[in-house]
């Protein structure tokens, strides 16, 4: 799942939670924890465009 395209917004999510708990295990090298931390950063973003275009064409449906 290292490509934007081959994803989408629940893929991404459930992805979120997997990266939230392996951060807040205390057994998680310091190394994996940046590395996680950046790839949620990004999981981030797309969900909230996902989210944002979402938004935008229900806008839009609900004008009409």
């Amino acid at each position: 799942m290292n490509k934007k395209s081959d994803k989408n917004f629940e893929q991404a999510l459930n992805r979120l939670e997997e990266i939230s708990e392996l951060l807040e295990d205390e057994n998680t090298p310091l190394e994996d924890s940046i590395k996680l931390f950046e790839e949620g950063i990004e999981l981030k973003e797309f969900c909230e465009e996902k989210l944002k275009s979402a938004k935008l064409k229900i806008d839009k449906i609900v004008k009409k």
